[in-house]
């Protein structure tokens, strides 16, 4: 009879062990100070950079006893669209206007699913299946990122997609009285680090 406790206790503390193990593991990050997010594209005239300094970003790692990045298991960046700045006023106006971005302010991606691979566990590529909603229509989309260790405390995230306006149900904008038309594609491309 003693033997058999001896192992339901034995068996209790690992299993206890592992649950709390398991929640230290899992560890939140966030992002603000850092991020740099742009959308370009083309036009009939040249190409052209709308860019972003501001933003909202956390996720979760579950990192092992070394640090070491195994997991994504949530995410979620959100951009105003209004503060997406080309430098000239009339483009922005009109991105803008294509942007809806009166009605739905805000450019977001939030995590599905990811895939943690790595060769050296200082680099890492996430691919990873997100819900990303541009002028208020939501698509899962495929995102590929880089994520890199900076220290302890720190990882850099880099990444770009390329997407299709009309896809969005958004129309693509055009500038001097429509002499000047922009492509359907543009690429959305983030940098960013977040800190625990």
């Amino acid at each position: 009879m003693k033997t058999l406790d001896l192992i339901r206790f034995f068996l209790m503390t690992l299993l206890i062990t592992g649950v709390f193990t398991g929640m230290r593991a899992q560890t939140k990050f966030t992002g603000k100070e850092h991020i740099n997010f742009n959308v370009s594209g083309t036009s009939t005239m040249h190409d052209w950079v709308m860019k972003s300094s501001l933003g909202d970003c956390t996720a979760t790692f579950v990192l092992d006893d070394k640090g070491n990045l195994k997991d994504v298991t949530a995410m979620n960046l959100t951009v105003s669209s209004k503060v997406l700045k080309s430098g000239k006023g009339a483009m922005d106006k009109n991105a803008y206007k294509a942007l809806k971005a009166d009605k739905n302010p805000n450019i977001t991606a939030v995590l599905k699913s990811a895939e943690v691979t790595t060769k050296d566990n200082k680099s890492y590529t996430v691919k990873s299946m997100i819900k990303l909603t541009i002028a208020g229509k939501t698509l899962d989309t495929e995102l590929i990122s880089q994520v890199k260790r900076i220290n302890d405390n720190s990882f850099s995230v880099k990444g770009e997609k390329k997407i299709s306006m009309k896809d969005y149900g958004m129309e693509p904008p055009s500038f001097m009285l429509g002499a000047v038309t922009t492509g359907n594609d543009v690429v959305l491309n983030f940098d960013l680090v977040l800190n625990q």
